[in-house]
């Protein structure tokens, strides 16, 4: 089977490669991009940086390309891009179930750092347990990337959703809504549907991405 998605497949990155001067490089880029939505000028970089040459800047930023945090295009500053951010990103707010109903995630204990462009407020990740959404190429050990649902009765039939059952748990399934009736089903074909009445399904979200570690 071949799947292709909105699957976003990321390398960790290491924060302590970076020397001192690199960070402080970086993250100074990452505030001002985040800012203005493109990237300083060379003079800009050394102002900031307090220096009066442009060749510790230039040493910096290729030092950063090499470790994987930038794309850069020597003596071009305006096509600089990030690759990695040290900010705050999604909370990743538990685990879910493929397969069947497990206990609600309750306690935020980390984040998922992602793109500026994916800004989308109440966005959240949650990890995937279990192999019912394969088939739709969602795999177990997966964080997907949830966007938060006002009105459930606007969603698709067929949209991948992190559903909760109150006193239950949430799964991730396909949603259908037949009359009163919501049926989340597995993108696997060893899971059964799960058919419940409207009033008892809460739909958290709808899936934006999926985020697997390479």
């Amino acid at each position: 089977m071949y799947c292709r998605t909105n699957e976003l497949q990321v390398d960790s990155m290491d924060e302590e490669s970076l020397t001192p001067a690199q960070k402080e490089l970086y993250e100074w880029l990452s505030d001002f991009i985040n800012t203005y939505h493109h990237s300083p000028s060379i003079r800009q970089m050394m102002q900031a940086m307090g220096l009066r040459s442009p060749a510790p800047i230039q040493s910096r930023l290729k030092h950063l390309q090499e470790k994987g945090w930038i794309t850069w295009s020597e003596g071009k500053a305006r096509t600089l891009q990030l690759l990695g951010d040290f900010i705050d990103g999604v909370p990743i707010l538990g685990s879910i179930a493929a397969g069947g109903l497990i206990e609600t995630f309750d306690d935020v204990q980390e984040t998922l750092d992602v793109e500026s462009v994916l800004h989308t407020k109440g966005l959240f990740a949650l990890t995937v347990n279990g192999d019912s959404m394969v088939d739709s190429c969602i795999a177990d050990g997966d964080m997907v990337l949830m966007e938060p649902v006002k009105d459930s009765a606007r969603l698709k039939n067929g949209t991948v959703v992190s559903a909760m059952v109150p006193g239950s748990g949430t799964t991730l399934k396909h949603f259908f809504r037949k009359g009163n009736l919501v049926v989340l089903e597995a993108a696997n074909p060893a899971y059964e549907p799960i058919e419940l009445e409207a009033e008892n399904v809460h739909i958290q979200g709808q899936l934006l991405a999926v985020w697997r570690k390479a």
